[in-house]
């Protein structure tokens, strides 16, 4: 099972309709199951995720 690295949680508000009538809702996050290098599986956001492909192809160019 994949463990979960996030602390991300789903933002609640209203829909609007034309009338204005409010009906509860939630947007949830974008959760990404993702195998790392070494095997593990985790659950982390996509935003994690991209930022975590920023950081390593950074630290690449660095040592180059």
């Amino acid at each position: 099972m994949a463990k979960k690295i996030t602390s991300k949680k789903p933002l609640f508000g209203n829909r609007r309709s034309h009338s204005l009538r409010a009906t509860r809702h939630a947007q949830r996050p974008n959760l990404q199951k993702v195998t790392l290098d070494n095997g593990e599986k985790i659950v982390m956001s996509a935003r994690e995720l991209r930022t975590l492909n920023k950081m390593a192809k950074g630290s690449e160019t660095v040592s180059e």
